[in-house]
């Protein structure tokens, strides 16, 4: 282990917080990293990049035990996804404090969604506990975690598994100096809120998934169908991508796929428009650029709103999964009618029947 300087030398006066607990055991003991409550340039750059998925998985933080400033045996000991900024939020919130931080192998995920997918859960943390070693670190069995690693932690197998008991903090690593003072939440602590800004802050992770296969069906449509065709392409996905983040707690409906359809009706009215008003376009030809727009638009929507669910206060895992076999085939079904009048429009126009 790397120990605090002169933790164990024969010359010590004092114990300090790790008491030579690996003494007498056979093999390497984990190394104690370092850290600080420091913000750089450089990691304000690296969370910039993060949030528009530049090197998304690359954004890790190794696993392990972590000393804040200079903490004791006594000291208070947070756990941590190994997220970059989730580990930088909670380090800067302890500015000035001395301060163990656990940090779990979640995969590179946030807290929140780590704890939802199983990797920031019981069995992460508690085997994360006996790797490091923190029972011969810290004289006290508690472990501090945000309250939105709950969904995924067993507090009682926690404890009856690895003697540790389980103290979930406040939602936002901001107030936690504020909690710390006496280890009690408020209510305002324990709300969990998803006002504008956080919502529109997650718009450019979700812009850039998508970002390449817009631009290709925008240049595509544009040749074989017009300017109103490509420019539709691109409205679908940052209607998906951006106004429906933006929109959310007003588009009416509880389901996501829901509001994603009604979202994307109101887009793909004035394309439709568009489309009717196109020279060279009668009868049925006219009827089928109208059901084109509102077949595949208010699908791709929809299909977008239903990936932001993972973002969101305003689901659940169960939730999404009802969501996904009961709407995803219909979007399937609607995109491909779509897509197969507008190759009929094309023939019908090409063959002067139009």
């Amino acid at each position: 282990m790397e120990l605090p300087e002169n933790a164990c030398s024969g010359n010590t006066p004092q114990k300090t917080a790790v008491q030579c607990c690996y003494s007498g055991t056979s093999g390497p003991a984990p190394t104690i990293r370092t850290t600080n409550s420091i913000i750089t340039g450089k990691d304000r750059w690296d969370h910039f990049l993060a949030r528009w998925g530049v090197n998304r998985m690359g954004r890790i933080v190794p696993p392990g035990l972590y000393r804040l400033g200079s903490p004791t045996n006594e000291s208070s000991v947070f756990a941590s996804a190994n997220y970059t900024l989730s580990f930088d939020a909670l380090r800067s919130a302890l500015a000035g404090r001395d301060a163990w931080i656990l940090v779990l192998d979640t995969k590179g995920i946030n807290v929140w969604c780590a704890a939802g997918k199983g990797t920031f859960g019981t069995d992460e943390l508690v085997r994360r506990i006996g790797f490091t070693g923190l029972s011969g670190v810290v004289s006290h069995r508690k472990i501090i975690l945000p309250q939105l690693s709950a969904p995924g932690v067993s507090a009682h197998e926690v404890a009856r598994r690895s003697g540790f008991s389980v103290e979930y903090g406040p939602v936002r690593a901001r107030d936690l100096p504020a909690y710390i003072a006496t280890h009690t939440a408020t209510q305002e602590m324990r709300t969990v809120r998803f006002p504008l800004a956080d919502r529109l802050v997650l718009c450019p992770m979700e812009l850039t998934h998508v970002l390449l296969p817009m631009i290709a069906a925008a240049v595509v449509l544009y040749f074989l169908a017009g300017p109103v065709a490509g420019l539709a392409a691109v409205a679908a996905v940052l209607a998906g991508t951006v106004l429906f983040p933006a929109l959310l707690p007003v588009i009416p409906t509880h389901d996501f796929s829901m509001k994603g359809f009604f979202l994307g009706v109101l887009v793909a009215i004035p394309f439709a428009a568009g489309f009717v008003e196109a020279p060279g376009l009668s009868g049925i030809a006219q009827v089928i650029a109208v059901l084109v727009p509102f077949l595949i638009i208010p699908s791709v929507v929809a299909y977008l709103a239903l990936n932001f669910t993972g973002s969101t206060t305003f689901t659940s895992r169960t939730g999404v999964k009802k969501e996904i076999f009961r709407y995803v085939p219909a979007m399937v079904l609607m995109v491909g009618a779509g897509t197969i009048l507008g190759i009929a429009l094309g023939v019908l126009r090409l063959t002067g029947v139009a």
